[in-house]
C-alpha cells in the first residue's frame, strides 16, 4: 500500500514539474497564452530562486533537500 502511494505521488510530482516547464516555454514563447488562469510562472519561479538565495545556509539546505526528492526515483 506504500508502495502504491509512492509511485502516485511520484507520478503527481513529475506531472506539476511537466505542468511548470509548459508553463514557463509558454509564458516565453507567448506571453499572453496564460491569461485564462492569471498567474505569472516565471516571476514566481524567479521569486522562489529568490528566498532560497534570500535564506543563506537553510535555503541552500532547502533547496538541496528539494533537489534531492524531485531526482530520486
Amino acid at each position: 500500500m506504500l508502495d502504491s502511494i509512492s509511485r502516485w505521488l511520484r507520478s503527481a510530482t513529475d506531472l506539476a514539474l511537466v505542468i511548470v516547464a509548459l508553463g514557463v516555454v509558454l509564458q516565453i514563447l507567448f506571453p499572453q497564452a496564460l491569461v485564462f488562469i492569471s498567474a505569472d510562472v516565471s516571476s514566481n519561479l524567479i521569486g522562489l530562486i529568490g528566498q532560497f538565495s534570500g535564506a543563506g545556509l537553510v535555503g541552500l539546505i532547502a533547496a538541496g533537500i528539494i533537489i534531492h526528492l524531485i531526482n530520486k526515483r
